[in-house]
């Protein structure tokens, strides 16, 4: 039976992770046998020690100081057993029930790539400035690498573990998304788009990223397309 390794990082959700990993528990991933694979990115808000009693259930890397959204992917990436990867939020703004649609194009050979797109579907804008701002981020990879997309900061990027073969990542913030994607369009990799739910939550409610990881961003694809 195919296996799809779903890589969660964590920083600081203690009141969340245990309701994400229900609904993933919950979840059937059209019929795939599911690997849960935890990154605790340094937290210090008592998530570590829910994570703790966990362990018997889930694989789960402890980080033991705060490195980063892409240093904790490269950690479970670096463990994932599956042939299908797919990313996966500790909160509740992505929806895992939205997985079995977006895994289907990859298990048809369809595509090697999924991504789920939030600007696709019927969804709240949220924070304006972070909307607008993924918006003139992916209007601009599309302008520059020729190669129309909606939604490039989106977390569901699921993929077949071979796409890692040969890629060099080592952003270890948020810019891991413009590494990750640019690094397939140079490629030539097909990314297919699909509509997704969206449940955006507010910074009081820990929503992390921030306007300078907007500007990276820019800069990142300025840099990798003329590389």
């Amino acid at each position: 039976m195919t296996k799809i390794s779903i890589v969660i990082p964590v920083y600081n959700e203690k009141n969340y992770i245990e309701a994400v990993l229900r609904k993933i528990d919950s979840t059937n991933i059209a019929d795939l046998k599911k690997e849960v694979i935890i990154v605790d990115d340094g937290s210090t808000d008592g998530t570590r020690e829910i994570l703790s009693r966990l362990q018997d259930r889930y694989l789960i890397i402890f980080h033991q100081v705060n490195q980063g959204k892409g240093a904790a992917l490269r950690s479970g990436f670096a463990k994932a057993s599956g042939e299908i990867i797919a990313i996966q939020d500790a909160d509740l703004e992505y929806d895992p029930s939205d997985l079995a649609k977006l895994v289907r194009p990859i298990i048809t050979g369809q595509s090697q790539v999924v991504y789920g797109s939030r600007m696709m579907g019927n969804n709240p804008i949220g924070h304006k400035r972070y909307y607008f701002g993924n918006k003139l981020i992916t209007w601009s990879a599309s302008l520059l690498y020729g190669r129309a997309l909606t939604d490039l900061e989106t977390c569901y990027k699921v993929f077949a573990t071979s796409i890692l073969d040969g890629l060099v990542l080592v952003q270890s913030d948020f810019a891991f998304e413009v590494e990750f994607t640019t690094s397939l369009l140079r490629r030539g990799v097909k990314i297919i788009e699909l509509p997704i739910s969206y449940h955006p939550r507010k910074f009081h409610q820990g929503k992390k990223i921030n306007w300078r990881d907007g500007i990276k961003a820019l800069w990142l694809l300025v840099k990798y397309r003329f590389k």
